[in-house]
């Protein structure tokens, strides 16, 4: 387990130093705010969403290595897949981080994202950890969302 955690926290650093699709998407339908006004982290995401397709997704912003790198990783596994992807993803991803520190992780269902079991152990970085995933299921669950168009 050691090992497999080192992996993960790497993985982390990695997308942190080195984030996917830190970028402003011209011609983004819409733009979703996510902010954590207990530390600050704020990022955009934009999203070009064709039918219920993610045919583009990308973000901007500052906070933390946790919440950067599950942006990161969020962008990364949803370019070019469905939006029913995101909310199987979010389940997954939000229950686990909501198990105990010790509890298994079902690496198969979440990728990359099982890098994020280690943050159990600290419930104050959960939300770093969901923020990204949380906005975006905000934004897709309101009926009141503005679209950048």
């Amino acid at each position: 387990m050691h090992d497999s955690r080192n992996l993960y926290e790497q993985l982390i650093l990695e997308h942190n130093k080195h984030p996917q699709n830190y970028e402003r998407l011209e011609g983004a339908t819409v733009v979703v705010d996510a902010y954590n006004p207990l530390c600050g982290d704020a990022f955009k995401l934009y999203v070009q969403l064709d039918e219920q397709t993610f045919s583009a997704i990308t973000f901007e912003g500052n906070g933390c290595a946790i919440s950067k790198a599950s942006a990161s990783m969020l962008t990364e596994m949803l370019r070019g897949k469905a939006v029913d992807v995101f909310y199987a993803l979010y389940q997954s991803f939000h229950s686990m981080l909501q198990e105990s520190p010790d509890a298994p992780v079902d690496e198969a269902a979440l990728g990359n994202l099982a890098a994020f079991a280690g943050v159990r152990a600290y419930p104050m970085r959960v939300k770093c950890a969901i923020l990204p995933w949380r906005a975006l299921d905000k934004f897709l669950n309101s009926n009141t969302a503005k679209s950048g168009e």
